[in-house]
């Protein structure tokens, strides 16, 4: 399979790194893409692929094309590489707030298969949450092929495009808000007594284990919290101060109000 990447920024590069890692794809069958060319030299270097600042040049032969360049970017590139895509390819953008609607008036083809993803930063350590969706009539064959290959950086779940929107203020903006709850707990660590940096440790380790622990056993959270709390215990005593708190309702805001805002972004 020819893969190409355009656009060799944080996220392309973790694309690049993981599928290569995984060996999805070998060097000789990935090419990146970029207009940077002093960083594109860097990678290139390092993974030992092909590269070129050429989008169309890059994009012509390959069965997929992930677009890995910011949202403002994606119809001009579109519009560069359309010529050159084969029939058939799979073109996935990665572009918070590009539609495949969009995304399929830049190329201006019916004879491709669309995709959009929304990756979150954890992608960047193989740990990613990844919402998935392909243009109506895509076939099974090319879902798979796009899910096997996104899945090299994390979990992949296919959802409505319509849906894209949730997972953008659900798992896209999330990473920011578990990392004011590791600020807060390693605060509240601080506050009893622990220095800081092993504060953050424990609070980061916690995080890190408890998400495991839910998707290793299947068990539902509720489930992980009682297994914790016993009667008249200090975790019971805990999960009181943050329901007095109102830590689930901001969480369940913080999600719907970032939701809101990428619908008004994809509408703009």
């Amino acid at each position: 399979m020819q893969l190409t990447i355009i656009g060799v920024g944080k996220m392309g590069e973790a694309l690049a790194r993981g599928m290569l890692h995984a060996e999805f794809v070998a060097p000789g069958e990935l090419v990146l893409a970029d207009s940077a060319v002093e960083r594109l030299g860097a990678v290139a270097g390092e993974l030992d692929v092909r590269v070129t600042s050429d989008n169309a040049l890059a994009a012509r032969d390959s069965d997929v094309v992930i677009l890995a360049v910011k949202p403002a970017l994606v119809a001009p590139v579109a519009r560069e590489i359309a010529a050159a895509l084969r029939p058939g390819a799979i073109v996935l953008s990665i572009a918070a707030g590009i539609t495949l609607r969009q995304l399929a008036a830049a190329l201006a083809r019916t004879d491709l298969i669309l995709a959009r993803a929304m990756p979150n930063t954890p992608c960047l350590v193989g740990a990613g949450a990844i919402g998935l969706s392909l243009a109506a009539g895509a076939p099974a064959e090319a879902a798979q092929t796009v899910c096997r290959l996104l899945s090299a950086v994390g979990l992949v779940e296919s959802v409505l495009e319509a849906q894209l929107d949730a997972v953008t203020g659900l798992s896209g903006s999330g990473p920011a808000y578990i990392a004011v709850l590791i600020e807060a707990l390693a605060d509240g660590g601080v506050l009893a007594g622990l220095p800081r940096p092993q504060a953050e440790r424990l609070a980061a380790q916690t995080v890190l284990g408890t998400a495991r622990l839910i998707l290793e056993t299947g068990q539902h959270p509720a489930q992980v919290k009682d297994a914790v709390a016993s009667p008249g215990g200090t975790t019971i005593a805990g999960v009181a101060a943050l329901e007095a708190g109102g830590l689930r309702h901001a969480l369940i805001a913080a999600v719907r109000a970032a939701a809101a805002r990428a619908r008004e972004l994809s509408e703009e």
